[in-house]
């Protein structure tokens, strides 16, 4: 059985992976020229993504390329001092088992993990698919698959040729997020700093494998912005204005703009697809059901989906329908539930008000002091937020061949 799968971030090499073990003919076509090392952001692999990059045998590479933060320092606007956290301890509330690590660095184990397995087709992307699954390319000759599968993010080329109007069906989460790649020196190793202020966050950070630091900025706004998503230039000016003048090192962080080698800017907005299959094509990860950049664990939830969707192939021996309507079947709880987490880390994650901002700093720190069983074992009476990827339960398939 010959597979498409269109993308080559998180989710398109685990698919690809598993499904060349289920002994599928996989190719992967990724509009860019060769694997994507753009700068990125630091992601976070909760306990199910862990178990199965276990069983893909790429954990110890995972955890060798960690960040490695464990200090937080936050500044609040109006403060005299800063607020100093204990990073381990904010983590080990949320999950017994975690990883934070750059999202090009973990992009890479999972490509290297299944290449030698996999045909793939750089500098290249998908022009139209007929429904028998004949696919026209923008460079290579067309070619007819059994299934096409878009993994190729929240603006999902697969997802616009097939789902049509449904395509767009988002929920805009009242926020925006950049990351800059900026100087190491910016940034001590193994500590984030954060600036907070009434709907603004601006922090830096860096890890022992950059050579460089990535300064990330999150604002609210009631209403969507207008700006092309490849319109650099125009966010660069959106991000100008909501954060210029509120801080001497955050304007600091700012003057990289016209020289950053990276940049990624985007609204947090959530899929609201209800099915993610189309005939012979499926969306798996942020294309189909983008919790939310930076607010619902879509990390997990892609490596899960795309875990899932190569063990309902192989469940059926390569009956796409029977797999698809499966595939959605198991993942329908934790797609709920991540969104419904999502939606409510945006409200809180960058509060209104100074009075909000103070309240989150307090708990912050409070998380801190306390011994770390204790925290834990509060964070396990809340099993819809802050321990949602920790609660999740995910079917278990025969080993492949």
């Amino acid at each position: 059985m010959r597979i498409l799968i269109s993308g080559a971030s998180i989710a398109g090499p685990v698919l690809a992976y598993w499904l060349t073990r289920y002994g599928f003919d996989v190719t992967v076509v990724e509009r860019a020229p060769a694997l994507r090392k753009t700068g990125g952001h630091a992601v976070d692999l909760f306990r199910p993504a862990m178990e199965i990059s276990e069983k893909m045998g790429v954990l110890p590479r995972i955890e060798a390329l960690a960040t490695g933060t464990d200090r937080l320092t936050m500044y609040r606007d109006g403060a005299a001092h800063p607020a100093r956290i204990d990073y381990h301890k904010l983590v080990g509330g949320i999950s017994d088992r975690h990883v934070e690590i750059m999202r090009d660095d973990l992009s890479e184990v999972y490509y290297d993990a299944g290449r030698d397995d996999v045909e793939y087709l750089f500098g290249d992307s998908i022009t139209a698919i007929s429904p028998d699954a004949q696919v026209t390319f923008e460079h290579a000759p067309p070619r007819k698959f059994d299934v096409v599968i878009g993994a190729d993010g929240l603006h999902s080329n697969v997802r616009r040729l097939v789902f049509g109007e449904a395509a767009e069906r988002t929920n805009f989460l009242g926020g925006y997020l950049a990351v800059q790649s900026v100087p190491k020196s910016l940034a001590p190793v193994g500590e984030m700093i954060v600036h907070l202020g009434a709907g603004r966050l601006a922090g830096i950070y860096t890890a022992q494998p950059l050579d460089d630091a990535r300064a990330l900025f999150m604002f609210k706004s009631k209403e969507e912005l207008q700006y092309h998503y490849r319109d650099v230039v125009r966010q660069k000016e959106i991000l100008r204005t909501a954060f210029a003048g509120r801080h001497a090192m955050v304007d600091r962080w700012l003057d990289e703009l016209e020289h950053t080698p990276t940049f990624y800017f985007d609204s947090i907005t959530q899929l609201q697809l209800d099915t993610w299959s189309r005939g012979r094509v499926t969306l798996v990860g942020d294309a189909g059901y983008c919790p939310g950049p930076a607010v619902g664990g879509s990390t997990s939830i892609a490596v899960l989906g795309a875990y899932i969707l190569a063990g309902e192939l192989a469940q059926a021996n390569g009956d796409y329908v029977r797999a698809f309507a499966a595939y959605e079947a198991e993942m329908d709880e934790p797609v709920r539930r991540s969104r419904a987490m999502a939606r409510g880390i945006a409200k809180g994650l960058i509060p209104n008000s100074r009075a909000g901002v103070w309240a989150l700093t307090r708990g912050a720190q409070l998380i801190s002091t306390l011994p770390a069983g204790l925290t834990k074992a509060v964070a396990k009476l809340n099993t819809k937020t802050v321990r949602l990827y920790d609660t999740m339960h995910y079917k278990e398939y025969a080993p492949a061949p």
